[in-house]
């Protein structure tokens, strides 16, 4: 949960900063991936046009002769081979001849790129004695010193900064240095260094913000609460001092009740109101979360973030036509404005999950067509998915022509295809088939532990008690730690009206490796009501109604409230199930077990 804070917290301080950055023609600390190789033309040793910031600098007047052309060539293109090093050395090499300070610049560059932070600053170094003005090499040697065994070269050049900024650059200035200096390989130095730079600035709001966040970060929780609590006396106002004080608390119910009155005298300030939301969605207050990113997207309604959020909590509520609502404006948003940082993947599986859950089986794989083929991994996963919805649109055959196609290296993936197969063939009502392939697939890969509980639970729906059963003891012999297993065997039992004390010290055991599961905590229900204690059954299975309204948990409900003599309610929610699921086959079998219909 602290998290959330940190994100919120630190994003209003680095917008801030990236302010700072155009009113002091800085840039942020570097984290720059290797451009393109840069046209080699002209008299110097790369194009001048190709770097705005060094532009105003004193180039030298270097003949870019054959032998240098030449030299340069072979660096970029033996760097886009793939090696580094030579290429690099070349680089800094001609930087030294020519004193040309963008060779030093590129050679920073490709070091960089391969992730060799001493050779990256032994470049920088070059390329600030080459450039002594240059703001840019300037920002990347702070931000690689710091992560150095040399933070100490760092302090007078921040301390200088800190020094000639005025007032209204300076706070933001304080924020970019603490997020530079918390990136330092020697923590305690760091720490250090940060207090004797802010030290001539505590008495500011935004010194005790900083201050706040280093002590949080160090663990010293009784400094950063005072801290917290002087910027926030000095400024009441503040959004990031009230965000600051919130992630330096521990009690939820006291950081809720802080934002919720910072907001009621500043309802505009979005960074609190979505920190207050995450802090309720933490506390399961899903319709209290879900009022404040509703108020974020009044404000504004084509936000992606809170769409995004708004999805998933609708989700999370069960309420898929809501959360179709937002994730489909969330992708169209996404659409008109293409965002490098947020991927529509997830949201455009969970539109298909929702479209296939109402047994639209078009729509599910319209959303599918839309996924973007450039991870592979996410490719495969929606074939997998696509191949399942062709079976059950009824087309097996093409989706197991499908499934061949797909030639995974990853053993873990060639399981997956197996059971998909397998899937696409139950669906289709071929039991035994499906069983078959499962079986088949055992053998072959007989420590995937996953699979072995699918293949389980395909023999009992094919009729194979034992083989489900010494299956399952497999599985929890392989992963001890797998409550699935234990729920899956006990509620077996359950529903069979067996050996009902193994069958409740399985679900038991399952219970305790996962409170929170609504699933197993229908299973412990329905194995009450199977020993009688209809009073606790009730008790267990309206809890895990209420965490999931799940089909197969209201069938139970209802059976128990039947017994019970509380037809009415039973009936209500056995119409409940079959709106979601007409198909429900404990709804069916129990209605006929009990001689009903709806």
């Amino acid at each position: 949960m602290k998290n959330a804070f940190v994100i919120v917290t630190l994003s209003a301080m680095l917008s801030a900063c990236a302010v700072a950055s155009k009113q002091q023609g800085e840039t942020p600390a570097p984290a720059p991936q290797p451009p393109a190789a840069r046209a080699q033309s002209g008299d110097a040793a790369a194009d001048p046009a190709t770097d705005a910031s060094q532009t105003d600098e004193k180039l030298p007047n270097v003949k870019l002769t054959p032998t240098l052309m030449y030299q340069l060539m072979k660096a970029e293109l033996d760097y886009k081979k793939g090696d580094w090093q030579g290429p690099y050395l070349t680089m800094l090499s001609l930087a030294q001849q020519t004193k040309d300070p963008r060779l030093a610049q590129r050679a920073a560059e490709m070091a960089l790129s391969a992730k060799q932070p001493d050779d990256a600053l032994a470049a920088v170094r070059l390329w600030r004695q080459l450039a002594p003005d240059s703001e840019e090499a300037s920002q990347y040697y702070l931000g690689l010193v710091v992560i150095s065994d040399n933070i100490a070269e760092a302090e007078p050049i921040f301390r200088q900064r800190l020094a000639q900024a005025d007032s209204t650059i300076r706070p933001l200035l304080l924020f970019q240095m603490q997020q530079l200096l918390m990136r330092a390989k020697d923590k305690e130095a760091g720490n250090a260094m940060l207090e004797r730079l802010v030290e001539p600035y505590r008495n500011t709001m935004e010194g005790h913000v900083v201050l706040a966040q280093a002590a949080q970060a160090r663990g010293a929780r009784d400094v950063a609460l005072r801290e917290a609590n002087a910027a926030l006396a000095m400024k009441p106002d503040s959004e990031i001092a009230v965000l600051t004080l919130a992630q330096v608390t521990e009690d939820e119910a006291k950081i809720v009740d802080l934002l919720g009155n910072f907001l009621a005298s500043h309802p505009k300030a979005r960074e609190v109101r979505a920190a207050r939301a995450r802090v309720l969605v933490n506390q399961k207050q899903f319709e209290a979360a879900r009022k404040e990113f509703l108020v974020l997207l009044a404000d504004q309604p084509n936000n992606a973030g809170t769409l995004y959020a708004l999805g998933l909590l609708s989700l999370q509520m069960n309420d898929s036509p809501a959360a179709e609502k937002y994730l489909s404006h969330f992708v169209d948003v996404l659409g008109d404005n293409p965002d490098d940082e947020r991927d529509p993947s997830k949201a455009l599986l969970i539109l298909s999950q929702i479209a296939e859950d109402r047994r639209d089986y078009s729509a599910a794989l319209g959303w599918l067509d839309k996924i973007p083929d450039d991870d592979s991994k996410v490719a495969f996963g929606t074939q997998l998915r696509r191949a399942q919805l062709m079976g059950k649109q009824g087309d097996v055959e093409a989706a197991r022509k499908l499934l061949a196609t797909l030639k995974p290296e990853d053993v873990a993936d060639q399981a997956q295809v197996a059971v998909t197969e397998a899937m696409v063939l139950r669906d289709a009502g071929r039991i035994e088939d499906a069983y078959r392939q499962m079986a088949a697939a055992a053998k072959r890969f007989p420590a995937n532990t996953d699979l072995l509980y699918d293949f389980a639970l395909m023999a009992e729906k094919a009729g194979h008690l034992d083989v489900m059963e010494t299956t399952l003891r497999k599985v929890m012999a392989q992963a001890p730690d797998n409550h699935h297993a234990y729920n899956a065997l006990g509620y077996s039992l359950a529903e069979r009206n067996v050996r009902l004390q193994e069958a409740f010290q399985l679900i038991d055991k399952a219970l305790k490796m996962a409170p929170g599961d609504p699933f197993i905590m229908d299973s412990m229900g329905w194995v009450q009501y199977r020993l009688g204690n209809l009073n606790e059954a009730e008790l267990l299975l309206r809890r895990a109604y209420a965490l999931r309204s799940d089909p197969e948990i209201a069938v139970h409900l209802g059976e128990v409230l039947w017994k019970k003599g509380q037809k009415a309610a039973a009936q209500q929610l056995w119409h409940e199930a079959h709106a979601k699921d007409p198909q429900n086959d404990a709804l069916r079998e129990t209605l006929a077990r009990l001689h009903l219909s709806l």
